[in-house]
C-alpha cells in the first residue's frame, strides 16, 4: 500500500494506464492534485471486496474474479508458446511466508520456527501456473491434486498430443497424487523420504561409495533401482531411486530416494536422479523471484482473501517479466537477468515529461548507458507475435 502512495503520482504510470490527466491538475478536490492515479484506500477497496456483495456494497463494489484469474495465468502460459512443446513440466512446491501480525489463517509452523501462511506454487519452466494462499496447519500437498486435475484439463484441451512430466519433493509424494498421475496418463518423479528399509537396502552401495571416497578424496555416489511398495500408504509397487552418496570430510553419507512411473528403458536410474529430478532447483528460483523481488510476501492484511489478492498481484508481475524476457530480451544481455536486475536496469529511467495541448512527450537522457538495448527491447515489443505453423 505505502509503494501505490508513491506510484499515484507517477505520470508515467498514468499514461501507461490510459489516463488522460497524467499529472493529475484536473482533480477535483484539491488534496487530491498532483495525483495521476487512485490512492491506496481505492486499492484497498478491491482488496476487501467481497465478489457475492459487491453489486450491492455503496463503496467496494469492484471485486476480483478468482476463478477467472485462475484461467488466465493458465492461458497466458499457452498462448506464450507459438506450437504445443513435446514435453512439459509442471513444479510443484511449498513455502513459508513468514507473518508479523495477527493476520487472518496464521498458524506457527514447526520446520519454519515462525508464524506463517503456507502457499503453493505450480510452475512449468518461467512460468507460474498456480500461486494458492494457504494457513500453515495443513500438510504441504493439500490442495495439490485439485490445482493440479485443473491446470492440466486445461494444457490438455489446447495441447492433447503434449507429454506432462508432474514434479515435487518428498512432501508430494502421495498414493493419491501418484494414482491420478498413472490414471491420467501423466509421468512423474517425486523425492522419497528415508526410512530403516530403504537405508538396508541402500546400505552395501553406500559402503562401497564410502570407501572409494576415503581412496579419492572426492565425493562418490552410486546408484539402485528396485520395485518397491509401502507398507500401509501405497497401493502398489513402484520404481524406487536410490543414490548412495558418501561425501569427503565431515559430511559424511547422503542417501537420497526418488519415486517414479518412468520406465528404466526410457531413463535410467542415475539421469532420472541427476537430470529429471534435481532439475526442480529451478523452481526455487521462480519462488525466491516472487518473494524477494515481486514482492509475494506482502501479505499484511487482515483477511486472507485480501493478501491472496496480493500473492496474484506478485504473481502476474511475474508473468510479465517472463514475457518480457520471451518477447522482447530474447537474445541481449538481460536475457536471463532476474526481476530486480530488469527493473533497476531497464524500467527505472529518468525522464522529462511534458504536457501539452495536443501531445505529451517523454524525453530520455542522451547519456543512459543502455539506450541501444532500451531501443532494441522496444522494437522487440512492438513487432507482430510470431504465428504457429501447420499442426
Amino acid at each position: 500500500m505505502h509503494d501505490h502512495d508513491r506510484l499515484c503520482s507517477d505520470s508515467v504510470l498514468a499514461l501507461a494506464s490510459g489516463c488522460a490527466d497524467v499529472t493529475g491538475e484536473r482533480r477535483r478536490r484539491s488534496r487530491d492534485r498532483g495525483q495521476a492515479l487512485a490512492g491506496s484506500s481505492t486499492l484497498n477497496r478491491l482488496e476487501r471486496s467481497v465478489p457475492g456483495k459487491a453489486a450491492r456494497d455503496r463503496y467496494r463494489k469492484i471485486a476480483a474474479d478468482p476463478a477467472a484469474i485462475d484461467a488466465l495465468l493458465v492461458d497466458l502460459f499457452l498462448e506464450a508458446h507459438p506450437a504445443p512443446p513435446e514435453e512439459i513440466v509442471l513444479d510443484l512446491d511449498a513455502t513459508d511466508d513468514p507473518l508479523h501480525g495477527k493476520q487472518e489463517g496464521r498458524f506457527f509452523h514447526g520446520y519454519y520456527r515462525h508464524y506463517c501462511y503456507l502457499p503453493l506454487y505450480i510452475t512449468c519452466g518461467d512460468f507460474v501456473l498456480c500461486a494458492r494462499l494457504r494457513p500453515a496447519d495443513i500438510d504441504a500437498p493439500e490442495g495439490s491434486l485439485e490445482e493440479l486435475q485443473r491446470i492440466v484439463a486445461r494444457i490438455r484441451t489446447a495441447w492433447p498430443a503434449t507429454r506432462i512430466l508432474v514434479r515435487g519433493d518428498s512432501g508430494f509424494c502421495r498414493d493419491d497424487l501418484m494414482t491420478w498421475c498413472e490414471k491420467a496418463g501423466l509421468d512423474y518423479v517425486f523425492g522419497l523420504a528415508r526410512n530403516p528399509r530403504l537405508e538396508r537396502w541402500l546400505a552395501k552401495a553406500l559402503y562401497q561409495s564410502r570407501r572409494r571416497c576415503a581412496v579419492t578424496r572426492k565425493a562418490s555416489r552410486r546408484f539402485r533401482e528396485r520395485r518397491y511398495r509401502t507398507r500401509d500408504s501405497w497401493g502398489r509397487k513402484r520404481r524406487v531411486v536410490g543414490k548412495a552418496e558418501w561425501r569427503a570430510g565431515r559430511r559424511g553419507d547422503n542417501p537420497r530416494f526418488v519415486v517414479t512411473n518412468l520406465p528404466a528403458g526410457q531413463v535410467g536410474a542415475q539421469p532420472l536422479y541427476e537430470q529429471v529430478y534435481c532439475g526442480r532447483g529451478d523452481m526455487e528460483n521462480r519462488i525466491k523471484e516472487q518473494q524477494l523481488w515481486l514482492f509475494a510476501d506482502r501479505t499484511s492484511s487482515h483477511t486472507m482473501r485480501a493478501n491472496q489478492l496480493r500473492l496474484t498481484f506478485a504473481t502476474f508481475a511475474g508473468v510479465l517479466m517472463t514475457l518480457l524476457r520471451q518477447a522482447g530480451l530474447a537474445g541481449t544481455a538481460l536475457a536471463g537477468a532476474t526481476a530486480d536486475t530488469i527493473r533497476t536496469r531497464l524500467l527505472k529511467v529518468a525522464a522529462r515529461i511534458t504536457v501539452s495541448r495536443r501531445r505529451i512527450c517523454i524525453a530520455f537522457t542522451s547519456v543512459y548507458p543502455l539506450q541501444r538495448l532500451f531501443a532494441d527491447v522496444l522494437a522487440a515489443l512492438r513487432a507482430p507475435p510470431a504465428r504457429a505453423g501447420p499442426a
